[in-house]
Formats: C-alpha cells, structure tokens, sequence
C-alpha cells in the first residue's frame, strides 16, 4: 500500500514545525519515560546518461531522470523506566516500521544488554550507521545486496567504546510482506586505537539464515536508488533448491581528525540440495564484493566513534556549515558458473550454475552539512558492469552515468 499524500503532509509538517536542533525533540515525561521526538525527509533527484538499459525503465514516459521523496521517517524515543530505552519509527514513504524495539541495559553501571523487537542485525559497517549520516546518496552495492538490514528477534549484547560482542536470533521483517527467513547473527569489532580524534576500527560478522521459499535472488541496483532496472541479476526464477544462505562480513575504518577511510568486504554463499536439473546442482553458490571509500572534511571537523560505528560531527561553524567530498570504489561479482557447449555448433551454450554478472563503479560526491538541521549531497557515478544474456548469446556490456541530488532535512 502506498502512503497517502495527507500521511506525507503530515510528515513533512510536522518535520519542519520542529525548532532548528540537532538533537531530538523532547515531549513529555509518560510513566517514568523521557519521550522525544526525531524525524528524517530526504528528496532524491537522479539523471540517467543510459548505456543499454534504460535506468527510468520502470517509468514509461521516455525521460532520462526521476525525482522522488525518498524518506519520510517519524521516530519516537524513550528513555526509562528504570533500565529500559524504546524506540518506535515509522516511514510513511516506504509505508514500513523502522526500528521498534526496547534496550534492557543488566545494572547500572554493566555493559551487558538485551534487545527485543525489529532492529538492525549485527552485520555491516555501513548499514549499522545512521543513514542522516550516508557519505554516499547509495549505500555500496554489498550494503544494499548481502547485507540483513531490520528484522523482529532479540539480541544480547556486551563491550565497551573500544570493543564489542553481539549475538542475535531473528524472524521475519515487521511490515507484511517484507525480508523474511529466520536465521542468527553475530558481530565483534575491536579498536585498537581510539583517542585523540584518532580511531582504527576493525569487525567481523556472520550471519545464517534459512531461504524460507527455497529460492534466492540476488541483484542490485547500478548505485542510484531511483533506478528502475538492476544490471546484475541472478535471474527472476532465483537460485533454485537454496536451503540456506549465510553471509560474513570483514570491516575496517580508519579516521583521524577530518579524514576517514572505511571499507568492508562480504562473501555470500547459498547452500543448495540436490533436484535432479543439471544446470542447477547442488553445490553451493558464492556471490562476493566490497567497496573502498574516503571521505575528508574540508572544514576541519573531526570524526567520531560509538557504539563499533563512526559519527559524523556537527558543523564547527553553522552559519556556513560542513563541506565533504567522498570519493568511492565499489564492486560486486554474481557470477559463480560457465557456459557450457550446446548440444550442436549451432546450438546456444548452456550456463552451467549461475552468471548474475558483475559490476564496478565509481562514485564522486561533495557534501553539505548547513547548521544543524540540513544536508545537500551531489554524487556523480560510473558503473562498469557486464552479464551474460541468454538472447545475445555473450556477456553484455553495460557502462552508464549518474548524476544524483538529495536534499535532506533532520532533527
């Protein structure tokens, strides 16, 4: 169901009624509970230099670009009673339930926690970190293919703002219809360094978790949200006979006062049973990629680091704000199988396992941080990707452009 214009009027509203604050917004103190207040709306545009598909394929009215309201999130937050913190949020763009969950913190003054509720697994860098906070418009292709994002389960926790220990079990998403499949995660990150302004960061994650409907697909869009075709696919059939899929995940951050440099890695792999198809057997398939990215504060702004993720800091000056630039190398390989010879010359090869394809890209992008209460962002992308099509007989090039804008409000 799509939000109604009245529900985003709502949002949008309510959203810049909100005094020009960074922090949330206090609202009342309810049974013991100090409950506030915080919201996000971004407004993305995209333009498509198209190479073969056409990136606004989904939109048939021949233009080359797309403008939409990306993220319309509501957030309420409650600290107490007692030990317990609480969080409801809601997207009315994306008609889903964002976080909605309570944090048991086990005495006052232990570093040991429980968590139940939909919240974000304990996997990925970039998807653990505040999405106000994206140094990029499009989260890397790993982040938005491999990576498990929110789902209802409960988690223990335990560490401190050097290291960390996290271990969930999880079901289906909350909103109907949604990610599904029951699985486990687990998560530790160690920083070896980190005072100063200066931080090393390094994690590593595991996730399983069963298909659900015995079949996995994997495709990702060419780094442009708006875009209404995938370039690398596994195919719309999915990896037939998948029992399981788990996913680990290799991390690393560096910053030190205006410069950071992250990178993750993630491998895939699909554990399959036997059905008697040859082109689909039993062995497992693999899928892996991983992105490289840095990110320098023109204005002097040191990053910070909490809870196993980076922050990003405030402007030091409001009035003129915090400017970025981020440059990034991403890349994504589907591929686990071969063609094989036809039953004659002339006859099509047969693909042998799975051929999703592969893709690189390279993002450039400037960012503006103004007051405390507003980001701009323009990114310009070069995709490489290339898939073996059916039809054509050969692997397929396809090397578009993008060039994308979103305007971001918060508190």
């Amino acid at each position: 169901m799509k939000p109604s214009r009245n529900t985003l009027a709502v949002a949008l509203l309510a959203a810049l009624a909100a005094p020009a604050a960074h922090a949330e917004v206090a609202i009342d103190v309810i049974h013991d509970s100090e409950v506030s207040f915080e919201g996000l709306i971004q407004a993305d545009y995209n333009w498509f230099d198209s190479d073969v598909a056409n990136l606004n394929g989904d939109v048939p009215d021949g233009l080359d670009s797309d403008q939409e309201l990306r993220r319309a999130e509501i957030v309420l937050k409650g600290k107490g009673p007692g030990n317990v913190d609480w969080v409801v949020g809601y997207d009315a763009k994306a008609d889903k339930w964002l976080d909605v969950n309570a944090k048991y913190k086990l005495g006052g003054d232990s570093n040991h926690y429980l968590q139940l509720g939909q919240f974000k697994q304990p996997n990925s860098l970039e998807e653990l970190s505040s999405t106000k906070n994206n140094d990029f418009i499009a989260k890397a292709s790993i982040t938005n293919t491999l990576a498990v994002a929110r789902r209802l389960g409960g988690a223990y926790s335990y560490g401190t703002n050097d290291w960390s220990l996290t271990a969930s079990y999880f079901g289906r998403e909350l909103t109907r219809n949604l990610a599904h499949g029951s699985g486990y995660g687990l998560r530790g990150t160690w920083a070896p360094i980190n005072q100063g302004g200066n931080v090393l960061h390094l994690g590593v994650s595991y996730v399983d978790m069963d298909t659900d409907a015995d079949t996995v697909r994997l495709r990702a869009r060419p780094l442009a949200d708006l875009a209404g075709v995938r370039l690398v696919d596994t195919g719309s059939t999915g990896i037939l006979n998948a029992d399981r899929m788990s996913v680990i995940g290799l991390e690393g951050m560096y910053a030190t006062g205006p410069f950071k440099l992250q990178g993750e890695y993630m491998k895939a792999q699909v554990y399959r049973y036997a059905t008697g198809v040859a082109t689909q057997p039993a062995d497992a398939y693999d899928a892996d990629g991983f992105y490289v990215q840095g990110v320098w504060n023109l204005t002097g702004e040191k990053f910070g680091y909490k809870a196993g993720v980076p922050t990003t800091p405030l402007p030091d000056n409001p009035g003129s704000g915090m400017w970025q630039l981020a440059l990034r190398y991403d890349r994504l390989d589907l591929n686990d199988g071969y063609l094989a010879p036809g039953a004659t010359p002339t006859a099509a090869p047969v693909v042998r396992g799975v051929l999703g394809g592969e893709q690189s890209s390279i993002t450039a992008g400037v960012n503006w941080y103004w007051r405390s209460n507003f980001k701009f962002m323009l990114n310009y992308v070069k995709v490489d990707s290339s898939r073996y099509i059916s039809s054509a007989r050969a692997d397929v090039d396809d090397d578009p452009s993008i060039v994308e804008a979103r305007v971001q409000f918060y508190w």
